[in-house]
């Protein structure tokens, strides 16, 4: 198991251009697979490419284990870095068969030992017995699964996965996502995952490392991404976010959805935002409520609703997510209650 170690990595596409990372630092423990989240533009893909040696970094330093990858005066070659890499769609040759995919990066084996070690990977994505096929014979989850095979076949020190599961349909995606996590344990391999899709970080990542601007704004477990975001920002892109106007006085904060307990203390009196989950929020009877409002819109998905409800004194209406069904329809009076902690974060409001 392989630490990596990124210490004020920056890289601008040409002279006076923005800067695509600006001095990020990122740590991701050995055997550990960490997602970078982030929206389009923020520099996760150049931080891949600089990662896999595709890229020169303009300044910084990545380490792998003990081994300098780049840094000032070095930039080690793609092909002696011990990465594997799984690019979107799969992109297995064509022309190969599975097993001879499989053994591309093999070239150092005899054939037996090359053959055993393709059996090997097969057995561990589950797909002992395809070697024989060729890739335009198998579905796209079954693509995916054979590109982790190959990139795990020479026994890399770092696994760097670059949106993997893009192409693949929704119902197809959630299980080659446990498919692969899995794949990576039992290897004991060290990963990064790039991905823009928040529920994919949140279910598959050990760590998720938030990147804004060419940094990270958050790196922690995903929980405590989700349940403690770093700033309004955070709180808003990973996942759903009520942000309410709040007097913070130590672990209490009086809001317009009544007092609510906060994970952190804010010291003495203080102004500033409070960060709730939309599943924080209850509806109730309006006798026993914290707060009043009146439903305004009801979103069904399935497995749960989202309730839009106007509070009584508040400009801005909040979600409150309920499971199944809604009980409430468009024009109902309600109460709201909070559930659980919050986050509070000092400054104007």
């Amino acid at each position: 198991m392989t630490d990596l170690k990124i210490r004020g990595l920056a890289k601008a596409y040409g002279p006076g251009a923005a800067a695509v990372l600006d001095g990020l630092d990122l740590t991701v423990p050995g055997g550990t697979l960490a997602a970078v989240l982030g929206p389009s533009g923020c520099g996760k893909t150049t931080l891949l490419r600089i990662i896999a040696g595709f890229l020169r970094a303009d300044a910084g330093t990545i380490t792998l284990g003990e081994h300098t990858l780049c840094g000032p005066g070095v930039h080690l070659p793609p092909e002696r870095r011990r990465i594997g890499i799984v690019p979107q769609e799969g992109a297995l040759f064509p022309h190969l068969s599975v097993a001879r995919n499989v053994a591309f990066g093999l070239a150092g084996l005899d054939r037996s030992a090359r053959r055993r070690r393709v059996g090997e990977m097969l057995d561990l994505v589950g797909l002992a017995g395809y070697g024989d096929r060729m890739p335009h014979e198998l579905s796209g989850g079954q693509q995916q699964r054979i590109a982790l095979a190959r990139a795990l076949a020479p026994q890399p020190q770092l696994v760097l996965l670059d949106e993997p599961f893009n192409a693949l349909d929704s119902a197809l995606r959630t299980g080659v996502r446990a498919d692969v996590r899995a794949a990576l344990r039992a290897t004991g391999a060290t990963a990064v995952l790039v991905t823009h899709d928040q529920q994919e970080a949140l279910s598959t990542a050990d760590l998720v490392a938030v990147v804004r601007h060419g940094q990270v704004a958050q790196c922690a477990t995903p929980e405590e991404v989700y349940r403690r975001p770093a700033d309004p920002w955070v709180a808003g892109f990973v996942g759903d976010a009520v942000v309410v106007a709040g007097t913070a006085d130590q672990a209490v904060a009086e809001t317009p959805l009544g007092r609510v307990p906060l994970a952190n203390a804010a010291g003495g009196l203080r102004e500033g935002l409070v960060l709730l989950r939309p599943e924080q929020l209850r509806l109730t009877d309006p006798a026993s409520a914290q707060a009043l409002g009146t439903v305004r819109e009801v979103r069904f998905y399935g497995h749960d609703a989202m309730v839009t409800v106007a509070i009584d004194g508040m400009t801005d209406p909040v979600d409150v997510r309920v499971p199944g069904a809604a009980p409430l329809n468009p024009g109902s009076r309600t109460g709201l209650t909070v559930a659980g902690e919050a986050t509070f974060h000092p400054g104007p409001v």
